[in-house]
């Protein structure tokens, strides 16, 4: 049993198959199937079930799992003492979240260059499970204090939400806006899962105001177009807002969505890869 085992091991298992494990590995994929093969003989049972449409982890499999991942962390550990960082780390993100991460992940590339880093945008949900589960390593989310429980979170900033339209539009005057009258207009909102429509739900909900979503979209681009033809109008953080010069953004009076973005992870010593991106997170 080596590393190139349990590497090849926890590929397949969180890629789904031998095909993107062998990519993500950058070997070819009889490297993988043979490396798999090997180890499964050496501890006497399958560690996947494979039929002609996936590839599954047995119970021995999902048994087995949590020691590789932990077995290659502690390989990582080790490198680092000798000033050798490298590796992979999985950041974690919600759709709408970014909070300036592209500037950590420069310094991180100018500080240790053999660190590979895996970028998925999930639900708060999904993100959570993959945290408690360690196949994320770190998160930028907006979390509530109940979704807290368990992580090391640290704030990274609280930003106030505006509302965007199209400018001279007749949906609502220039000036600044309250969620009451905000509720009347065609609203183009998100998901079920994104940061930006937990926040939303919430301020309205805690102003006792009902409202109607006229489009639900997966995409701030597309949410921009709609506001752009003057469909509608959509709530989104500042940040985000301020990339579409052409509308026009309307704070409100009192009480509206605001959220906090932060960076979390799970209890305990994070690899040296993920305690290095970390530094550069601020």
């Amino acid at each position: 049993m080596d590393l190139r085992q349990m590497e090849a091991v926890v590929a397949v298992a969180e890629e789904g198959g031998f095909t993107m494990a062998a990519r993500r590995l950058h070997v070819v994929q009889s490297a993988v199937s043979s490396a798999v093969r090997t180890l499964e003989r050496d501890l006497g049972t399958p560690l996947f079930d494979r039929t002609t449409h996936r590839v599954a982890l047995t119970p021995a499999g999902e048994a087995f799992l949590p020691a590789a991942r932990a077995t290659l962390r502690a390989a990582d550990q080790a490198r680092a003492t000798v000033g050798l960082v490298r590796g992979r780390v999985t950041v974690g993100t919600m759709q709408g979240v970014w909070a300036g991460l592209h500037k950590a992940l420069t310094g991180l590339r100018e500080e240790h260059p053999d660190v590979t880093v895996r970028l998925l945008q999930t639900s708060v949900a999904d993100i959570r499970q993959s945290l408690r589960e360690g196949t994320v390593d770190l998160a930028v989310v907006a979390l509530n204090r109940q979704q807290q429980r368990g992580l090391v979170t640290r704030l990274l900033s609280r930003e106030e939400m505006v509302l965007l339209t199209l400018t001279g539009s007749e949906l609502v005057g220039d000036g600044p806006v309250t969620l009451a009258e905000v509720a009347r207009l065609p609203l183009v909102d998100f998901p079920y899962g994104w940061a930006i429509r937990h926040s939303v739900d919430r301020a309205f909900r805690t102003a006792l105001v009902e409202r109607n979503i006229t489009f639900e979209v997966n995409d701030v681009l597309a949410a921009a177009e709609i506001v752009g033809h003057d469909l509608g109008a959509c709530i989104m953080p500042e940040s985000i807002a301020a990339r579409f010069p052409d509308l026009l953004m309307h704070r409100f009076t009192q009480d509206g969505p605001y959220w906090k973005i932060m960076v979390a992870h799970p209890r305990g010593m994070p690899s040296p890869a993920a305690a290095a991106l970390l530094r550069h997170i601020t």
